[in-house]
């Protein structure tokens, strides 16, 4: 019933920039944090961003910050992620997390890859 789509993501030169969709569906999204998190080949999956239901207070990972937004749109219950200024090392396949609540399980979408050439 939970369904989150990741959409967005492709081949964008460095020092471009690229804006990944999350949307969701078949939960109260104005009551769960969102979070982004990435994974590339050969490496361990990693923290990008979080945003909780109010839309303040945001997180990102030290690598990310000053060059991704992270906002949400609960009329659409969709998140954003605005990615600017990419580099190479930001290739990876991008995925959308619905964090549950107390009690309750994680969602996660499929993910959208993010290719970033120099």
């Amino acid at each position: 019933q939970v369904q989150v789509v990741e959409s967005g993501g492709g081949l964008v030169q460095a020092g471009g920039s690229l804006r990944l969709s999350c949307a969701v569906s078949g939960i109260t999204f104005g009551v769960n944090a969102i979070s982004w998190y990435r994974q590339s080949p050969g490496k361990q999956r990693e923290f990008v961003a979080t945003i909780p239901p109010s839309g303040r207070n945001v997180g990102y990972a030290e690598s990310v910050k000053g060059r991704f937004t992270i906002s949400r749109d609960n009329d659409k219950n969709t998140v954003y992620l605005e990615m600017n200024n990419l580099k190479r090392e930001d290739t990876a396949v991008y995925s959308c997390v619905v964090v549950g609540t107390t009690g309750r399980p994680d969602f996660w979408g499929q993910g959208t890859q993010v290719t970033v050439s120099s």
